[in-house]
């Protein structure tokens, strides 16, 4: 009796660890993607802010640029905490980046502005986005491997699937803070000083994940190893050794990270951006209807992280990528027809054509356009007008057709008024929110298939004792190159080409790029052991 209630008692004490190993871990990387990704919600603000004035697509691109400024260093936290992961342990090493992580987040929050500093303001901010992305760079390999490794060997997808949920938690938080700071303080008074509050937050979300990992132990795959003296001397020049692990972390770097980043990225930032600036979407609109999006999708890397642990890994993976290329497009022209169908309308009713001689534009130029054909584009990208370009002696600009004689640009606006656009921000009614709430849940669909599974695949694919640098390495090489710039490069796509689809193409390649790597050199790892 006395063994059966002793029992009892000891289930329910694992039950509690367990409880406790996947909720400090998930929190803890929900409060470290929310420091980074509050900077990303608010991209177009810092522009304004933190760069020279003159020109909002070059503040706005400049500002995506030290957005990915932030992925680019991701690789370099992942050799230095990747290393130290291996070397010390998981525990102490994700405190480490988690403390970094939520300090650099409050120094944007006291930052002086560039009215204020002068242009070492955004050098001060980029100085603190290389901190954040050196923190990062060691966050999610500690804190999925953590979890992976006390995980029971038919239950580590769902468990992990936490740590990829959390992923996007970060995100909705991000969201919900900033809109509720902005619904809280005057309009004039978050230009002012209110934008800084979301930053400050941070401190109060350091506080409470440096709490709940204090009361965790060590991994028992890494204290086993400890106790046996089979801890890596060198486990970064040990990753490198050997052919068979240097070709996983290729695979694992262009097959799993860059693919899954890039689609996550497209459901969520470019969404976003794609509302706001292309569809000229109310922004605190496009916020809530992202927001309430991220929320439905949540579930997502749950299920899909639960169903890889009786399928497998890899074909969900691969049924993600293709069904991301076979719907990308539809899927956004589907948000575009509800998000503003006037516009829609417009660009299909009337066209606008722009030619001349010379139609170089450049986004990111401090003033005036050089060419006349160039301020024409800088006007229209501007205001969010679908435009083609074309080669002739002089410029020309059409509209439905007809020739604008006056192409300053009080001629252009009247031009297009008299032709029924109007880019002016619109609220969508609710039956059309409903509309672009079902496409972002669609690709949020899409980021779980190939987001849910990929925490316990990774972990799977590397040794014990070399795990926490071969997959830190490869996994923010992936995501810090080809999911950080995206943003950027997407948006400069459109810039540049006047068509606001054109910058999903990016997307494309790079997805189809890691469904050829994943269906040809992705193993299948599921069932095997982490000792």
């Amino acid at each position: 009796m006395a063994s059966a209630a002793a029992a009892v008692i000891d289930k329910r004490a694992r039950r509690r660890r367990d409880q406790l190993t996947i909720a400090a871990s998930a929190l803890g990387t929900v409060f470290e993607w929310y420091d980074f990704f509050v900077y990303g919600t608010l991209a177009a603000l810092i522009g304004r802010l933190f760069f020279p004035a003159g020109n909002e697509t070059a503040q706005f691109l400049l500002a995506l640029a030290s957005f990915g400024v932030g992925f680019g260093v991701r690789p370099l936290g992942a050799v230095l905490f990747g290393y130290l992961g291996d070397r010390w342990g998981r525990k102490y090493t994700f405190l480490i980046t988690i403390t970094l992580m939520g300090i650099a987040t409050a120094g944007v929050g006291l930052m002086p502005t560039y009215h204020q500093l002068g242009l070492a303001a955004p050098i001060g901010l980029i100085v603190l986005r290389v901190l954040q992305g050196l923190a990062l760079g060691g966050e999610y390999g500690g804190a999925a491997i953590y979890v992976a490794e006390h995980a029971p060997l038919g239950r580590r997808g769902y468990w992990t699937s936490f740590i990829q949920a959390s992923v996007i938690g970060g995100f909705l938080l991000s969201l919900i803070v900033v809109i509720a700071s902005q619904v809280l303080i005057s309009r004039t008074a978050w230009d002012d000083w209110g934008w800084r509050v979301p930053f400050l937050f941070s401190l109060v979300l350091l506080g409470v994940s440096i709490w709940m990992r204090m009361r965790l132990s060590e991994s028992p795959v890494f204290r086993a190893m400890k106790e046996r003296g089979a801890i890596s001397g060198n486990p970064l020049r040990e990753s490198f050794s050997s052919a068979k692990n240097v070709k996983l972390i290729v695979v694992a770097m262009l097959g799993v990270s860059a693919g899954l980043t890039v689609v996550w990225y497209t459901a969520q930032f470019s969404a976003l951006y794609f509302l706001q600036n292309a569809e000229r979407v109310d922004d605190m609109a496009a916020r809530l209807i992202i927001g309430a999006g991220a929320v439905a999708s949540l579930g997502w890397f749950v299920l899909f992280g639960w169903l890889s642990d009786r399928v497998g890994r890899k074909a969900l993976m691969i049924i993600g990528y293709a069904a991301t290329l076979v719907l990308i497009f539809p899927v956004f022209h589907l948000i575009a027809s509800a998000a503003n169908p006037g516009l829609a309308e417009a660009a299909s009713r009337a066209p606008v054509f722009v030619s001349g001689p010379d139609c170089r534009y450049n986004p990111f130029a401090a003033g005036e356009q050089p060419t006349p054909c160039g301020r024409v584009l800088d006007h229209l990208s501007k205001k969010g007008v679908t435009y083609r370009k074309g080669r002739t002696p002089g410029l020309a600009v059409l509209v439905a057709g007809t020739p604008v004689a006056d192409t300053s640009p009080a001629g252009l606006d009247a031009a297009l008024a008299k032709h029924g656009w109007s880019t002016a921000k619109v609220v969508p009614s609710l039956d059309r929110a409903f509309v672009m709430w079902i496409g972002i849940v669609v690709l949020g669909c899409l980021s779980g298939l190939t987001y849910g599974p990929a925490a316990a695949l990774l972990v799977e694919l590397f040794p014990a004792r070399i795990r926490y640098s071969s997959m830190s390495i490869p996994y923010h090489i992936g995501t810090g190159y080809f999911g950080g710039f995206l943003p950027f490069i997407s948006q400069y796509i459109v810039a540049r080409s006047g068509n606001p689809f054109a910058g999903f193409w990016y997307a494309f390649a790079v997805v189809a790029m890691a469904l050829i790597v994943s269906v040809f050199w992705l193993p299948e790892t599921i069932g095997r052991e982490l000792d």
